[in-house]
């Protein structure tokens, strides 16, 4: 109606509700025997959409429909450990559960004959089965109503045995067709008190009313009976303040107190749904029954594959297996994302990436991802599980440290596919393995291996110094990606960054050779020290007490950016860092490259004092940066900009030590020349300070 007469619809429906509901039962439901039968000649999305109606109504009923003769209940999934039992043990587990929840809160018979898919759980009423559960149900719907529990036995066919087990859970009351009916119908069948305790709970009845309206008459008929059990159903209170330890001791009834105490609850409410209420489901539930996921499938840290749909220049857009969006953004992409101009450029639509799970948006059902080596192999994201609240035993008492780095290696290698590449620098193995095999080599050496990302990527190790490894992506091009056989093997191009690559041996001689050049040319320079970068400078700090007048430095290795290294400096006291990318054409540094290291240092000391991350500035700005003096005053006309250098700010140098004062010489901006010429002077006394 909605769809074809929109119009039609009043406002009285814009306040209707949408409830998420488990689709995973209906879903079960629909392909079985039992819904063709119920429901003959829906289509299957009809057939889905009543059994989750019917699911969000009567649970208890929806569950125990699947659970006929073909058992089609074993193949709703209940717990992820399930596969460690038989289907027979499966079964026997979910029966015990039927049968306890099915006779805590009974089964209303009125009803159910309305509304036969209602009977399934019929067949957990104690003391009947399958097949009298059967057979009790075709005669209940013949007859269309039942006014009292008598009739089991004598309309219905039940044996007494089987009665005297089964009526306190079978509820006989006004509904379905008997809810227009003008019969009679005890009230106590409708309350969990056994036909053989009805004296006892017409006797407690009676004795309320009676204190309650003081009536001493001994009225012992069906409607003094009757207006009893009214009165105290209808005054709930009464019950409440009766004292049955009391009450079982004047009427010398010790031994039923028990029994007694049970007619107190059924006659304040009988048939009390001890079950939880039922709550809408949360943000967090939603997200998981409309996904398919669990909390043990998605978490934070854990590895997903996932397919590359769109993808644009800041970020793709993918698919994981269940079908939601997961976001990969360009600096998530690759350690290296600063050297990627254009996300397109390295990935395309229909490459199978693996990546982790960075973050989860439930109320926007999407993840992000991150598929950088560094995050891949570590474990920021990583969430621990969620231990069983009994669970007690010391975790370093389950497995050694061996078992456990054997399992961790297993399941780094379920991480990548092996390739169908032969080269004499290419090997099937992990991170892992890669920096094993590399530990006891030189610096320089390398090797290229599987990516853990995906078929359409590989990766070079390079050992950059002892214990620190540089991971590079190298993407493949030209692939077939519905072969499966093409995308084992190398692409047909290779790209690092920006450039391009026809094969293995073409990586080797114009990128990685170059690089391990430059690598080895700074780790033999004269001014590279050994260390972490606390250690890198705590010998600075020495060499700086030993010639305090000079500004000190040197170069490092970056442990926490491997591929990078730390330039360290000290011009007073505190020690200041900045990074130096290695690259096949030489090193970056401050948004420069330079083909060899001299280049490099002699940029820097000409420009420490230049603002981080811009240009150098050009010869005229350098001058107007100088302090010039004053020809009134003799002092500076701004704040010095190299004071740091060995000079005090306040000297009466201007903090340019060795620099004398030219009082004759104006300051104006018109004697350009002698400004130049003073700082050429000041520039070329700066570089006599760096040893």
């Amino acid at each position: 109606m909605v769809e074809e007469n929109p119009r039609d619809v009043g406002h009285e429906m814009d306040g209707i509700s949408v409830v998420y509901g488990d689709e995973s039962l209906p879903h079960l439901y629909e392909n079985t025997r039992i819904s063709a039968d119920q429901l003959p000649g829906q289509s299957g999305i009809v057939k889905r959409a009543v059994a989750l109606g019917r699911y969000l109504q009567n649970p208890l009923a929806m569950v125990s429909t699947l659970c006929g003769p073909g058992r089609e209940i074993l193949s709703w999934k209940l717990c992820s450990l399930e596969d460690f039992i038989t289907p027979d043990e499966k079964y026997g587990m979910i029966e015990q559960v039927m049968v306890d929840a099915t006779n805590q809160v009974g089964l209303d018979i009125n009803l159910a004959a309305s509304h036969e898919w209602l009977f399934s759980p019929l067949q957990f009423i104690s003391g009947l089965g399958p097949r009298k559960a059967a057979s009790l149900q075709r005669s209940l719907v013949r007859a269309g109503t039942i006014s009292t529990r008598r009739d089991f036995v004598v309309l219905h066919g039940l044996g007494k045995k089987v009665f005297l087990n089964a009526a306190g859970f079978l509820r006989v009351r006004r509904s379905g067709l008997a809810a227009a009916s003008s019969q009679i119908i005890d009230l106590l069948d409708d309350t969990r008190i056994h036909p053989e305790s009805y004296g006892l709970a017409q006797e407690l009845a009676k004795d309320v009313y009676r204190a309650d309206v003081e009536d001493d008459a001994n009225d012992d008929d069906d409607d003094a009976l009757e207006m009893a059990i009214e009165h105290v159903r209808d005054r709930p209170n009464r019950l409440k303040a009766l004292d049955v330890d009391q009450y079982a001791k004047d009427k010398k009834l010790e031994n039923k107190r028990e029994t007694l105490y049970a007619i107190k609850m059924e006659l304040i409410q009988g048939f009390q749904d001890w079950r939880r209420q039922y709550e809408e489901p949360t943000q967090d539930e939603e997200f998981y029954m409309v996904t398919g996921e669990t909390e043990d499938t998605l978490a934070e840290g854990r590895i997903v594959q996932a397919t590359v749909r769109k993808v644009q220049a800041q970020r793709a857009i993918c698919m994981l297996e269940s079908g939601l969006t997961g976001m990969l953004a360009k600096e998530d992409y690759s350690d290296d994302w600063r050297d990627i101009s254009d996300l397109s450029d390295s990935m395309h639509e229909g490459d199978m990436l693996t990546c982790k799970i960075k973050t989860i948006q439930k109320n926007r059902f999407q993840v992000f991802l991150v598929c950088k080596e560094s995050e891949m192999r570590s474990n920021r994201y990583q969430n621990a599980p969620n231990l069983d609240p009994y669970y007690r035993e010391d975790r370093s008492s389950l497995q050694s440290e061996q078992e456990k780095a054997r399992k961790e290696k297993e399941l780094a290698k379920k991480h990548f596919k092996p390739r169908m590449i032969v080269h004499p620098r290419f090997q099937n193995i992990t991170a892992d393995e890669a920096m094993e095999f590399l530990s006891d080599k030189d610096p320089g050496e390398s090797i290229i291996r599987p990516s853990s990302r995906g078929p359409s990527f590989l990766t070079l190790t390079l050992k950059v110094y002892d214990g620190v490894y540089a991971h590079k992506d190298i993407v493949e091009g030209g692939k077939e990606h519905k072969d499966i056989t093409s995308l084992l093997r190398i692409g047909k191009t290779l790209k690092i960054g920006e450039d391009t690559f026809e094969d293995l041996d073409e990586v080797m001689d114009r990128y990685v050779d170059p690089l391990v050049t430059h690598l080895k040319a700074m780790l033999s320079y004269r001014k590279f020290r050994r260390g972490t970068k606390a250690e890198v400078d705590e010998q600075l700090r020495i060499e700086k007490s030993e010639y305090p007048m000079r500004i000190v430095y040197c170069f490092g290795i970056s442990h926490e950016h491997p591929g990078t290294f730390i330039l360290t400096y000290i011009r007073s006291s505190n020690p200041h860092h900045e990074y130096v990318g290695l690259y096949p054409k030489g090193f970056k540094f401050r948004k420069r490259m330079f083909e060899d290291i001299d280049r490099l240092v002699a940029y820097f000391q000409r420009h420490i004092d230049d603002p981080l991350h811009e240009s150098a500035p050009s010869i005229r700005s350098v001058a107007a940066m100088v302090p010039m003096r004053s020809p009134a005053t003799g002092g500076s006309s701004g704040a010095s900009v190299g004071s740091g250098w060995g000079g005090s700010a306040n000297s009466s140098e201007g903090g340019w030590r060795g620099q004398s004062s030219d009082r004759d010489r104006s300051s104006t901006p018109g004697s350009r020349t002698g400004r130049l010429s003073k700082t050429w002077m000041q520039l070329n006394f700066l570089l006599l300070q760096f040893r």
